[in-house]
């Protein structure tokens, strides 16, 4: 079943009290960034107190520092003016329940949504499959405080990341909603 009228009901709603919010700048107006998980339990507007136009939020799976995240990344600083980036991973992730191998059989298997179990991901679906996953590198996760310090890191190291920035590297938990720093992330992360 679709969720389409329901979100457009909700559109309508939030249109009709829109008020100055159309006046809103381009470049965010407290010159962060914040790169995360799509992880629909994490509100990064909550959790970091943010208003609209107020930071930049990237989300993808795992809140990795991919290729296409380094891109919004370059494009935050360098045409919007931000200044400081974080690096928010989370508790409970699903990239930490599978692996690169695990997601490629998967989908050579079935295109069908899989199914978490104790034993992990299981493939309940019919074919066909693709053998198309072979191709990603799905950045999956073994350890969630090593993989925010190594974001942390190939951000740091980027060419086209500015030295001026400073980069802070956090993982949120699911269960109280605070944020915990990740020894040694803020610090390869510092600005120079």
């Amino acid at each position: 079943m679709s969720v389409l009228q329901e979100v457009l009901k909700a559109n309508a709603g939030y249109a009709a009290t829109f008020g100055t919010k159309g006046k809103l700048t381009i470049p965010p107006a407290r010159h962060f960034t914040i790169l995360t998980c799509m992880d629909a339990r994490l509100d990064p507007a909550k959790y970091a107190g943010l208003a609209e136009g107020d930071a930049h939020v990237i989300r993808n799976a795992g809140g990795r520092a991919s290729d296409d995240a380094l891109r919004s990344l370059v494009i935050s600083y360098k045409l919007l003016g931000t200044n400081e980036f974080f690096v928010i991973h989370h508790t409970d992730c699903g990239m930490l329940f599978f692996t690169d191998e695990v997601m490629r059989n998967l989908l050579a298997n079935s295109l069908e949504t899989a199914e978490l179990t104790p034993n992990g991901f299981q493939d309940v679906g019919k074919g066909p499959g693709s053998t198309e996953g072979e191709f990603v590198d799905w950045l999956t996760m073994k350890d969630n405080a090593a993989a925010v310090l190594a974001d942390v890191r190939r951000i740091r190291n980027h060419p086209l990341i500015p030295r001026s920035i400073p980069i802070y590297g956090y993982i949120y938990d699911v269960r109280t909603g605070k944020v915990e720093e990740v020894p040694g992330a803020t610090a390869a992360g510092k600005a120079m």
